[in-house]
């Protein structure tokens, strides 16, 4: 078992980013004016400045851009190896998120593997994880 996750500050900016999972939502700010996506969440497009920006569900798939495998248990109870890696999202130009491949051995994973969001609740707060998909 692992030790539970760092548990983020909910805020106006993020709250439907860590708590879409509830509704399978995988949860990204869209700006309505031109349309970019911004992440991490924020109030302000950090394309045009715009404050017409809202939560918008993409897709929940993409590939491995980059990734690495730890073998450090920074924490008590902490099973290693995992990997930690950054996905380019399908749908959400320009975004990438830093997370965790789950459910297959370490040595399974590599660049451009195609991937779907997991969540992994704790306590609330809906962990957006990807799996390899097949």
């Amino acid at each position: 078992m692992n030790p539970p996750r760092p548990r983020p500050k909910l805020d106006q900016e993020n709250t439907a980013f860590w708590t879409g999972g509830r509704d399978g939502r995988l949860n990204i700010v869209k700006c309505g004016d031109c349309g970019e996506f911004t992440h991490p969440p924020r109030l302000l497009c950090r394309h045009c400045q715009s404050e017409n920006v809202a939560p918008h569900a993409v897709a929940g798939t993409g590939v491995i851009d980059s990734f690495t495998v730890n073998h450090q248990p920074w924490a008590r109870d902490l099973e290693v190896p995992y990997v930690i890696a950054r996905v380019k999202l399908d749908g959400a130009p320009g975004v990438y998120l830093t997370t965790n491949i789950v459910h297959c051995p370490v040595d399974a994973v590599d660049f451009e593997d195609k991937v779907r969001v997991v969540f992994e609740e704790q306590d609330g707060i809906f962990y957006p994880l990807f799996e390899k998909v097949a």
